[in-house]
């Protein structure tokens, strides 16, 4: 049996997005809102401050995230209590949260999501949003 040739990237995205289901703006906002959920926002600063933020989402920089969320590891965040929290990850448009999902899937976050679309579908929607 001959290994498996290498994917593009459309293909590895779909292969991980496969394995879990979604989160519209809307259903995002409202498990943050009914407390079963934390918005992690992964976007880089420049973002951040070219766009705004969502208030109430905690930014960890995407090179950060499985060391702040592990329930396991020694950096966790205060948040990071255990492999049940709902973590919805947030990128800018909805790509790189869905590779970073499947990381913290991983490590056992086996209720981790994304965003579709990303920030810029959280904005559009009109859902709160600050300025940085």
């Amino acid at each position: 049996m001959s290994a498996p040739g290498p994917v593009g990237i459309d293909e590895l995205l779909e292969r991980v997005r496969a394995t879990y289901t979604r989160l519209d703006p809307r259903a995002a906002y409202e498990a943050w809102r009914d407390g079963d959920a934390l918005l992690v926002d992964i976007r880089y600063q420049a973002l951040r401050e070219r766009d705004g933020v969502i208030p109430g989402a905690v930014v960890v920089e995407r090179n950060e995230l499985e060391w702040r969320l592990d329930p396991q590891g020694s950096h966790r965040l205060p948040q990071a209590v255990s492999h049940e929290v709902r973590v919805v990850v947030i990128c800018n448009e909805g790509y790189a949260s869905s590779l970073a999902v499947a990381s913290l899937r991983a490590l056992g976050l086996r209720r981790a999501t994304d965003l579709t679309g990303g920030y810029q579908s959280w904005r559009s929607a009109g859902l709160p949003t600050a300025p940085a």
